[in-house]
């Protein structure tokens, strides 16, 4: 058994690559764009946004990651650890040290309490998941418990990157509107640790099927995202987020009726999951 967890395959693990490259990226931009904050605004604002997408970017690869490790039952204790790792840069480093640049600087003591209460409470989480898989107490659910990290780090990035695109007019410039996040980071903090169920929509795999009136409702809703990618992705991460705090007080009915329609198989599944 151990042989078996120790094995490194090969495609999920380079989607992983993927994004902890993507992090890394990330956390240089938003160096390089300190090192100019002073001297050249706006090659920093150009920096800042650079970061921004490859936190994006991270996102998608840890999302192909897991379905490439699922569909070929390759899921391994190696991928489960190298992936947390990942995630701990790219989801939880990255996006704590973008929203402190921009915003809490002005605010070095608080700024900085506020930048690592998101990280740790991210790394917490991640570490109680490889934990509990370890064990052997964390059954096959398609649950998440509490808000993923990669989730909390795409809300982050993605309504930095509408509040540059719009209240900033078009110019890189965020203005008042950047106190937005600070509180939002907090409240995400506490949602990663929260006990909130969040479907995790691992049901859906490339051999989903789907009627033909779902499967339009999720291609509109795709090209949407592509054609507003300025501000799509922000409406899709609040509906999430919002998703989970009104949960349970949703039907089961109810329920089944949105996550089917998401392609959820059984939102009665125990919780678990990053």
């Amino acid at each position: 058994m151990s042989d078996t967890n120790s094995k490194i395959y090969l495609l999920p693990n380079l989607m992983t690559a993927g994004n902890l490259f993507c992090g890394f990226a990330a956390t240089l931009k938003i160096v390089q764009g300190a090192l100019l904050q002073g001297t050249n605004p706006d090659a920093a604002a150009s920096l800042f946004h650079a970061a921004v997408w490859f936190i994006l970017g991270a996102c998608i690869f840890d999302v192909l990651d897991g379905r490439l490790a699922r569909l070929g039952g390759q899921e391994s204790a190696f991928g489960r650890e190298f992936d947390s790792l990942a995630d701990v840069v790219s989801f939880g480093v990255a996006p704590a040290l973008m929203v402190y640049r921009i915003v809490l600087l002005d605010f070095p003591r608080a700024g900085w309490v506020i930048a690592f209460v998101y990280l740790l409470c991210g790394a917490l989480r991640l570490a109680r998941f490889n934990t509990a898989a370890a064990l052997g107490s964390s059954p096959t659910s398609k649950d998440f418990t509490g808000f993923p990290i990669p989730a909390a780090a795409g809300l982050t990035a993605s309504l930095t990157l509408f509040m540059l695109w719009w209240f900033g007019e078009r110019e890189h410039a965020i203005g008042r509107y950047k106190w937005i996040l600070p509180p939002l980071m907090l409240l995400l903090s506490v949602m990663m640790f929260s006990k909130l169920r969040y479907p995790s929509f691992k049901a859906i795999t490339w051999r989903t099927t789907k009627s033909l009136p779902r499967f339009l409702i999720i291609a509109i809703v795709l090209l949407l995202t592509v054609l507003n990618y300025e501000w799509m992705p922000a409406v899709i991460f609040i509906v999430y987020l919002l998703y989970g705090l009104l949960r349970p007080w949703v039907s089961k009915r109810w329920q089944r009726e949105i996550e089917e329609e998401l392609g959820e198989e059984d939102p009665e599944a125990e919780p678990s999951g990053i």
